[in-house]
């Protein structure tokens, strides 16, 4: 129940719904109990079966305050005497017609309250699962699976809505559902109410035991659909390399035998919920022949108050009771699946961000001297990447970071936007502490061009307007023109309106860079980090991007991963790292006279002066 009520938690302003859905569901049942209750002075307007005429006197059957039936049926009695059946039959039946409009009048407006309930609950709980998401730093998507967080904020939140929200609405209206008919049955017959309320609790347990595993089998199940929705993210992302190496069957086999766990457990669920509404319906029915047999009875052997016309409604008000318990019952085994990924929902909003703003954090709002490291240590799980770093990038530098792969140089370029914070040591920009500086400021400060072209789905303009939305088209064009970019642009079917493509896959792999140089250009950050920007590139397409990023660097502070060595041999200062380490700092001819790891580095590759 905790975690149930934390769901509702996101329902918040509740009581805006909860209460006009209190008042209307009321007036529905309410009126909807009535219903039930004409049909007793429908028949007596029919049969007249409790009425005796003496000369001018009628004589009424005897009804107590609580017998509401009885009641009425007097009244219905005295209508007769005094205004004729047809006169009584034509005010019993417009009163059946108004109870039955008033009823599903107030039960729509209940069903339209309840809805914006649920809708307001998933837009809140979606909402807050992705907002802590992208909260996240970086290392947390590293060791995270996208696919079972796809599925977490699309398909478990649904699960969710469609279950917890829903159950709100059947645990309070179809209990008061069942208290309204039972009252009217006690009304009736005390002994005939008492005897036919046992198939709750027998119906309960039984129940209870057919639904023990469910909440089980739903996280099972949530988990493989979330295996499912990662393995199809990588087979369609991967689909040119599944083709090259003629893996399309093996994938379709992997593909399916995961669909296979899914349908199965799925069924099983299924089965298990399915049986509980039988179950429930069958003891109904085997209680309503056995109030026919005692009730009848009671009639035939004229055993008590109980008249063929209030018996009659007793079994249309008992065949209505089993309707709301059915609904609990069903609910009930419904409800295990919507806790089980309201679990796995609430994972995802529990999680607390690892980098996240001091209070009274400092906004850096431009950047003045240098950026050092001190003592610097980093660390992914146990193995160390980064030991003991000290540098320092003074601004308007242009440095580059060199070395074997794996040595930690990208690591070391992504703790400057503070995406990790190091283990130990201190990053300081202007003699601050990146840890005492507002994220969203510091990284105002940075622009960043990967190795990896990473673009969205959506125009080119709005690709490069990325970091800038408020940015004129004129803006946009100077960007491109800057990063070599404007006349390629100009030959695409629509221009700056053309669509890339999911993750650019219309442009070439040289475009695609340009197009993140000029969302770069565009931002204008006095930082630029740039991570072997050029390293997946043809020789032609090397050399518009190298020209871009040197137009791109011209007065900015660039922090560059070199993997052709040939492009940063004018650095002010190249840093040489090898195993987490600093081995050598100094010019392109400082290096080389060292004849150390750079020099290696430099023999290796065809270098040209």
């Amino acid at each position: 129940m905790k975690i149930y009520f934390r769901l509702l938690s996101f329902a918040k302003p509740i009581e805006k719904y909860a209460i006009p859905y209190v008042l209307v569901t009321l007036l529905a049942i309410f009126f909807n109990t009535f219903l039930f209750t004409l049909l007793g002075p429908l028949l007596e307007t029919l049969f007249a079966t409790t009425k005796m005429s003496l000369g001018h006197e009628t004589l009424i059957e005897k009804a107590s305050a609580f017998d509401f039936i009885g009641q009425f049926n007097n009244y219905i009695n005295s209508a007769i005497t005094e205004y004729g059946k047809l006169y009584t039959l034509k005010i019993v039946c417009g009163s059946i017609v108004i109870c039955v409009f008033l009823s599903n009048l107030f039960r729509y407006l209940s069903q339209r309250f309840m809805e914006d309930l649920r809708v307001h609950t998933l837009l809140n709980l979606r909402r807050a699962v992705f907002n802590n998401v992208m909260d996240q730093h970086i290392g947390y998507f590293s060791n995270e699976k996208k696919g079972d967080i796809i599925s977490k904020i699309a398909s478990d939140v649904q699960v969710v809505q469609g279950t917890v929200t829903s159950t709100l609405q059947v645990v309070f209206k179809e209990p008061v559902q069942v208290i309204f008919y039972i009252v009217v049955l006690l009304s009736i017959s005390i002994k005939l109410t008492v005897f036919s309320l046992l198939v709750i609790p027998i119906s309960g347990f039984i129940i209870s035991k057919i639904v023990k595993r469910l909440r089980q089998q739903a996280r099972e199940a949530h988990e493989s659909f979330a295996k499912m929705i990662g393995f199809l993210d990588e087979a369609l992302g991967g689909i040119r390399i599944i083709k090259a190496f003629n893996a399309t069957l093996r994938i379709k086999d992997k593909f399916n035998h995961e669909n296979v766990i899914y349908s199965d457990l799925t069924r099983k669920m299924a089965r298990r919920q399915q049986l509980a509404s039988p179950v429930s319906q069958t003891l109904g029915v085997l209680v309503v022949v056995f109030i026919v047999l005692y009730g009848g009875s009671m009639i035939l052997n004229n055993q008590g108050d109980l008249t063929p016309s209030k018996f009659l409604v007793y079994i249309a008000m008992f065949s209505q009771v089993m309707q709301p318990i059915k609904a609990l019952t069903e609910s009930f085994s419904a409800i295990h699946s919507g806790i089980a990924a309201g679990e796995r929902v609430l994972d995802l909003v529990d999680i607390k961000p690892e980098l996240t703003d001091k209070e009274n954090a400092i906004q850096l709002n431009e950047f003045k001297d240098c950026i050092q490291f001190e003592n610097v240590y980093f660390n992914y799980a146990e193995k160390e990447i980064l030991k003991n770093i000290n540098i320092k990038i003074t601004k308007g530098q242009t440095v580059a970071l060199v070395g074997p792969s794996g040595g930690g140089k990208s690591t070391l370029i992504d703790l400057i936007p503070r995406f990790y914070d190091p283990k130990s040591g201190r990053i300081l920009i202007d003699g601050i502490n990146l840890t005492d500086v507002a994220l969203n400021s510091l990284r105002h400060q940075m622009g960043t061009v990967n190795q990896e072209s990473i673009l969205f789905n959506d125009t080119i303009y709005n690709n490069i307007a990325f970091g800038k939305p408020e940015a004129t088209k004129e803006e946009i064009i100077a960007a491109a023109k800057i990063a070599n970019a404007h006349d390629f642009i100009l030959n695409t079917d629509e221009g700056y309106e053309t669509n890339i493509g999911d993750r650019g896959n219309k442009l070439s792999g040289g475009q695609k860079q340009r197009i993140c140089i000029a969302r770069a250009v565009l931002a204008n950050p006095p930082i630029m980090l740039l991570d072997e920007a050029t390293s997946a590139l043809d020789t032609e397409s090397e050399k518009l991007v190298q020209d871009a990023l040197n137009n791109l660097m011209k007065n900015r502070t660039s922090i560059v991963i070199a993997h052709r060595l040939s492009t940063i041999q004018h650095a002010d200062t190249i840093i040489v790292i090898e195993s987490g380490r600093v081995l050598e700092q100094g010019t392109h001819a400082e290096l080389l006279a060292m004849n150390g790891l750079y020099r290696r580095l430099i023999d290796m590759q065809t270098f040209v002066d």
